[in-house]
Formats: C-alpha cells, sequence, structure tokens
C-alpha cells in the first residue's frame, strides 16, 4: 500500500488519523477547539458514507510529497540507518485509530521528515528543534500505535547550504501524553458513534 493512493486514502476513511491529533486536542480557554468538532464531524461522515474526507492538497504539501525521498536520503546518509518504509499502521485493541509513519527505524524507532516550504520554520528547527514541538501529538500517537519507544523529527530544506540541510531532534515516548490521546480518543470515538446513530435512527424512521 502506497501512501498518497485510493487503497492507503481508503484504508484511513472513518479513522483518527496521527496527523489530525493536533486538531483532537486542541482547546481554547473556553473548551475544545473549532478544529477538534470539525475533526469528528469529518470521521463521522466517512463512517455513514464509507468514502475518505475529499481534502485540498496546497503548494506547501506537495512540496513535502516531492521532497521526502531526498529528505529519506539524506537522513540515511547522515546516520547510516536504513528506513524501512509503513504505509499504514493499525492496532487491533484501537480499531477506530491508525496511522502512516514515514518510516521505521530498527525495533524500537520512527522516523517522521517535515520539509517546511518556510525557510524560517527550518532555522528553528536548526536552532531548537521546533519542529518537534509542533508536532507532538502526531509523533507522541505513531509511537503509540506503533509501540515504538523514540522517533527522530527531521526537518528538511535543500535551500540551506551543505551541513545545515538537515535539522534531527529525537523524541522519546511520553506515556502521559499517549494516556492523554487514549482519553481523547475515546470520548471522541464515542461523540462520532452518536452522530452515526442518529443518522441511522433518522434513516429508519423517514
Amino acid at each position: 500500500m502506497i501512501q498518497g493512493s485510493t487503497e492507503w486514502l481508503a484504508a484511513r476513511a472513518g479513522k483518527f488519523t496521527a496527523s489530525r491529533f493536533a486538531d483532537l486536542m486542541a482547546t481554547t480557554k473556553s473548551g475544545p477547539s473549532a478544529s477538534r468538532q470539525n475533526l469528528i464531524v469529518a470521521v463521522a461522515l466517512e463512517r455513514l458514507t464509507g468514502e475518505p474526507e475529499q481534502t485540498f492538497q496546497n503548494d506547501a504539501m506537495k512540496r513535502g510529497t516531492e521532497l521526502e525521498p531526498l529528505a529519506r536520503g539524506a537522513y540515511e546518509a547522515k546516520t547510516g540507518e536504513l528506513v524501512e518504509l509503513a504505509a499504514f499502521v493499525i492496532d487491533p485493541g484501537w480499531p477506530s485509530v491508525g496511522i502512516s509513519p514515514d518510516g521505521l527505524l530498527g525495533d524500537d524507532g520512527l522516523v517522521e521528515f517535515k520539509c517546511p516550504a518556510s525557510q524560517a520554520k527550518h532555522l528553528a528547527a536548526l536552532r531548537d528543534g521546533a519542529h518537534a514541538r509542533e508536532y507532538r501529538w502526531q509523533v507522541q500517537g505513531q509511537m503509540w500505535i506503533t509501540r515504538r519507544q523514540w522517533c527522530d523529527v527531521v526537518s528538511f530544506d535543500p535551500r540551506f547550504p551543505d551541513g545545515l540541510q538537515l535539522a534531527i531532534t529525537r523524541v522519546e515516548r511520553d506515556e502521559k501524553a499517549i494516556d492523554q490521546l487514549k482519553q481523547a480518543v475515546t470520548a471522541a470515538d464515542a461523540e462520532v458513534a452518536a452522530i452515526v446513530q442518529d443518522m441511522k435512527n433518522m434513516r429508519s424512521a423517514a
């Protein structure tokens, strides 16, 4: 299964995926954010229709897709690690969750590649690992489902001079954060199920 393929999109439909965990965990001063509610509605619609949500791929997303193979090669050359590709991973204990890590490393590690359009973002990644904090929930969610112990979060920008094109920050598994994710998924999944059941009841009554 190839990431981005029709098969991959179908496998993800109706599931909470790691790339949307930040939306799931987002809050405001008054409570859960609008992005959380939007995610719940999107997942409910996918379960009702059986079809993946139609998403728009902007230029920044296309850039990331195009540069990821170069980022992977640069990472392998720098670290000596061999990245094993993994398209989609699920845990039978959490059937409502699915993740697409950029790569597996040995028995315990993961790698996540980011190729920001903004050079300022890559600079921040080089200076203090800002990219690892920005994608915290995605990375912890991937470690949760794959049962891995660490993840190298990599920012790659070939526009920078040699020696500055890669920013690698290793993030360790955080059980407290993973417990928070589990609780959030459980609550959101119940909300999705309620929406789906309401729609089924309306259909039966029609």
